[in-house]
């Protein structure tokens, strides 16, 4: 496998997110989203920010919202 198919699912859950998070509510976006074992509950506002940015924590919870079928 090449590295452009590596990073193409988690291109996508990022698009998917960011896509989804665009159309949201403003009221919406304090919601809880995710909750990280580490981290606890994660907001669609914090998720955000981490996603913009690429963290480690951006991965993970893409992943989490991937297989949740939630993006």
């Amino acid at each position: 496998m090449d590295q452009a198919s590596k990073n193409k699912p988690k291109t996508d859950a990022r698009e998917r997110f960011l896509k989804a998070y665009a159309n949201l509510p403003l009221s919406t976006r304090r919601e809880i989203i995710v909750v990280l074992e580490q981290e606890g509950p994660v907001t669609w506002e914090a998720a955000y920010l981490e996603v913009k940015n690429n963290t480690e924590k951006a991965k993970e919870i893409l992943e989490k919202l991937a297989k949740l079928n939630l993006i």
